[in-house]
This record gives structure tokens, sequence and C-alpha cells, in this order.
């Protein structure tokens, strides 16, 4: 059968200015840049370009090369590979990458991941990458934006100013339906409609909004698969978030993104990287952030200290979150940051009180953030109820206790989170020493019930 020319591949190569003994040299040098070692010269080059096939790790090298000599994202589709299957998420790099070529490769390979499809062996970041990522970004300095790129599409800010319009309608769906409910629209959108723009042309002031937005964006990918359930692919959005935020040195997005990865470990149980994090994040965010900024930074480090059972600790922590957000209103905040009202700020000091075991604290500071949150943030509102039902609990009000938590259920938008079917969860335990006690086995009755509501819903 005859094998039909790849032109995709020769005009990319046209494009680059690439001859074939260039292309083989570019594809050897990537190769070893990830420890392999490819034999390939300008007769294999020539192959592909005959239509031959191609091993599907070669032609991410070739893809790698390319974009480098380009200096925007090349995919083994643009190349006229389209055979080659994405890369599952355990194979994605973990470690802070070196540039923004590596970056834009590792987002644009998430984006092919559902967080529904986790397997038990995506093992989790190491502490190691975790930790040098931190240490790399306190220390780095902006790339700059490249607004040299030879491309034919020139960005402006009416396209910056429709991925932010896009990131505020995506996040509001996930306050109110979790994570899980519209990631797949996160994805589609981001990988089609923002990646491609961080590779096109545009002015200095344009490019540093854009990689603003996108950052956004990315944060928000990362977010909801960690409300998900799928800590793996969280885990390497975040980082891949983390290093986008240094082309044009954002540190408070940085410093958000430090935040969220410490709000995850802690969630898992993992004290010790949750308080590193946490820390990274208020000392990375001090040159310019703004004092609301830095109020949730600093509530999060006293997170971090509450589950380490840190007393002293977290109520300096919640002290100084509570001096920043005193000052919040006299600085101009990032349109993301909208969210950190007061309603916020007590909800994470009612986790605190709670972790700390302090029954009367966590009962008062969480009747407050029930009563201040919004309703639109209906996730928040149902960790909120399901923290009080806990704080009750902690002071021996059973009954009311479930009864706080019958609340937080039959809301039921909650529901769609993991995160929230998890504090559902470890309340029922909680009170599974009290199984024979009619309103305990009535409040596991509604659970059910909810569940199978969401499942026909």
């Amino acid at each position: 059968m005859n094998k039909e020319p790849n032109h995709q591949l020769a005009a990319v190569m046209a494009e680059a200015g690439a001859s074939n003994k260039g292309l083989a040299k570019r594809v050897r040098e990537v190769a070893q840049r990830h420890g392999e070692h490819l034999g390939t010269t300008h007769v294999a080059v020539q192959r592909w370009l005959d239509g031959s096939g191609i091993q599907r790790q070669t032609a991410a090298f070739v893809a790698e090369a390319l974009s480098d000599k380009l200096r925007r994202r090349i995919t083994p589709k643009d190349l006229g590979f389209p055979g080659v299957p994405s890369t599952p998420v355990s194979a994605v790099r973990t470690s802070y990458a070196g540039s923004l070529t590596e970056t834009l490769k590792t987002l644009d390979g998430l984006t092919h991941q559902r967080p529904e499809d986790s397997s038990s062996d995506e093992a989790p970041l190491p502490d190691d990458d975790v930790h040098s990522a931190a240490l790399s970004w306190l220390v780095s300095r902006p790339d700059g934006v490249p607004i040299d790129a030879p491309a034919t599409r020139r960005v402006s800010m009416r396209d910056v100013a429709a991925i932010r319009t896009a990131a505020g309608f995506f996040m509001q769906l996930d306050f109110q339906f979790g994570g899980g409910h519209a990631h797949k629209a996160f994805r589609h959108y981001f990988r089609e409609d923002v990646l491609p723009l961080l590779g096109a042309s545009y002015s200095a002031k344009v490019g540093e909004a854009l990689f603003k937005a996108a950052s956004e964006m990315s944060q928000l990918l990362a977010w909801s698969a960690y409300d998900s359930g799928n800590h793996a692919l969280s885990d390497r959005y975040m980082m891949s978030t983390l290093r986008l935020t240094q082309v044009v040195g954002d540190r408070t997005m940085g410093a958000r993104i430090l935040t969220n990865m410490s709000h995850q470990a802690n969630y898992l149980g993992q004290a010790p990287r949750a308080l590193m994090l946490a820390r990274a994040s208020v000392e990375g965010g001090k040159a310019g952030s703004t004092p609301r900024a830095m109020a949730l930074f600093s509530a999060h480090e006293a997170r971090a200290l509450s589950s380490a059972q840190d007393h002293k600790g977290a109520a300096r922590a919640m002290n100084e979150a509570e001096r920043f957000f005193e000052r919040a209103d006299s600085a101009d905040d990032p349109e993301w940051l909208s969210y950190m009202d007061e309603a916020e700020l007590i909800g994470e000091f009612c986790h605190c009180f709670r972790d700390l075991g302090q029954g009367p604290e966590a009962v008062r500071f969480a009747e407050r953030a029930v009563a201040l949150t919004d309703p639109k943030y209906a996730r928040t509102l149902g960790f909120c109820r399901m923290v009080l039902a806990q704080s009750q609990l902690l002071n021996g009000d059973l009954e009311e206790a479930v009864t706080t938590a019958g609340l937080a259920v039959e809301a039921g938008d909650a529901l769609q989170s993991a995160r929230f079917q998890r504090y559902v969860g470890d309340f029922q335990r909680e009170v599974s020493v009290h199984a024979e006690n009619p309103v305990v086995q009535q409040f596991n009755g509604h659970v059910q019930d909810a569940m199978k509501r969401m499942d026909d819903e």
C-alpha cells in the first residue's frame, strides 16, 4: 500500500527552518534531556516525511524539539502523528519544569486526563519534588513574556477578557455544583482556547495579562480535579500552574497555588507538607500581595498548624490573618480573590478550632460562618454546616449535631463534591458509636436517599 507524504510535518519543519539533519540533532538532544538515548538521523526524518510510522515517545520528542525551535506549543497531532495516545497521569513529569515549553507540554498532556479515571497506582508527588518546586518558585525571577514568537495570530485584550469571563463562569459552577460537574468543559476550553494563545503573538502588556488569566484558568482545573478526588491529577496541575505564574512573576497567584497545595495536603493528612507549603505561600506572597490575599495565606497556615496540634502557632496565624483582613479593603484585589470575604475567613477558623478540639469556639465560629455564607457558594455552605455538626458533637450535643448535618445533606448541591461526601462520611463514622439511636439511623437513611437522588439526577 502506498504511503501518503506527511505534509503537516513538512509544513512545521519549513516554518521552523529545520532541515532533516537539524531536526534529527534536536530530537537526539531532547531525548538526552529526558534521560533517553536515540540514534535518530536525517534518514529517519525523511522516512517520517514520506509517511512512515513513528514510535509514541519519539513523536513526543519531535514535537518538543519543534516547540523549542518555534517557541510555541506543538503536539504530535500537529505533526501528522494523530495516532499517538495521550500520556497517563502517572507518566506526566512531576518535577518543576525548567522552561515554558516543558510547562505547556505538561499542561496539554494533563488536559487529556479525566478526574474519574484515577487509579490506585497513580502516586502522589514525592516530598522532594514538592519541596524543590516551592524553593524554586520562592527564589525565581520572572521569565518574561515571549513577545517575539513567530506566530500568525495576534492576541488582544479582548481575548484575555474572554478567558477571564470564562474563568468566572467556571468558578461559579465549581462553587455551586462541585469540581466534577464541569471539569470536561474546563479541560476542553483550556486546551483548545487558552493554550494556543500562549504560543501566539502579543504585546508585552497583553502577554502579561494573558499569562495571568491562563494561570487563573489552570488553577481552576487543579482545584476541580482535587474536589473530584483525583489527587494525582490535581498535584500535577498545581505544580505546572505554579511554574506558569513564574513567566510574569505573578507572586500572588503563585502563593495562592502553594496555599491550594497546602489545603490538599492537609485534607490528605500530610501535616508536615501542608505546613511547609502554607509557610512558603506566606513568605512568597509578602512581596506583592494585597492584605486580603495575605489573610487567605495566613488562614491556611493556621489550618496546617491546627492539624499539627500546634495550639500556640495556630492562634498566632489566626491573629495574623485577622490583622491582614482588617485592612482588606485598602488595596485593589485581583478578581479571583472576591470569594475571600468575612464568611470565608470565619469558615477557615471554624475548621481550625474543630481540629484543635476546642468545641465551644468551633461552634461559635461555625455558626457565624453558616450565617454569613452566601447560598451561591453551596459547597462552602455545606462544609461549614458539616463542621458545625462535628463541633456540636464535640460538645456532646448529638441530636443537634445530627439535625445540622441533615440540613447540609438535604441541601443537595454540595454532594457533587468528593470532598463534601468525605465530610459526611467522617461524620457518619463519628456518630457510629450511637448507631442504635433513632436520630442517627434516620440520618443515615437520609444520606442514602440523597446519594440515590444524585445518581438519578
